[in-house]
């Protein structure tokens, strides 16, 4: 089985913060790496695909909270539940408009910056 890969906007502070507590909390064996120094082509991925949603690459693909549902999953024991539950027809119904809302937003969240609202093609001008 090869090593799951999740994908993240490096260039965000939050989603930053957001995979750094993974790495200290959660214990997935997926390898987190932020898309702008990942293999792109290598993983299937696309630029569009990686500044639209996180990205799970293994078995599986997801983005978004599907995305983050296999991550828990893959942590095993009580985050397991966690990821079935948010994996679970109604809470996927309720969970993609709220991770809508915080990729829209992230830029305002805590360890947000301007910068995460832009597009990336902004960002490499600045």
């Amino acid at each position: 089985m090869t090593t799951p890969t999740f994908v993240y906007d490096g260039d965000c502070a939050f989603c930053t913060s957001c995979a750094q507590f993974i790495e200290r909390r959660i214990p997935t064996r997926a390898r987190l790496v932020p898309w702008q120094f990942a293999d792109l082509g290598a993983l299937g991925l696309t630029t569009d695909q990686c500044e639209e949603a996180v990205q799970w690459v293994g078995d599986r693909r997801a983005s978004g909270p599907d995305a983050f549902a296999l991550l828990l999953r893959d942590a095993g024991r009580m985050w397991r539940v966690a990821g079935a539950t948010l994996g679970w027809g109604p809470v996927r119904l309720v969970a993609w408009p709220i991770y809508r809302w915080v990729s829209e937003h992230r830029h305002m969240l805590p360890g947000g910056t301007p910068a995460c609202s832009l597009p990336q093609a902004q960002r490499d001008r600045m």
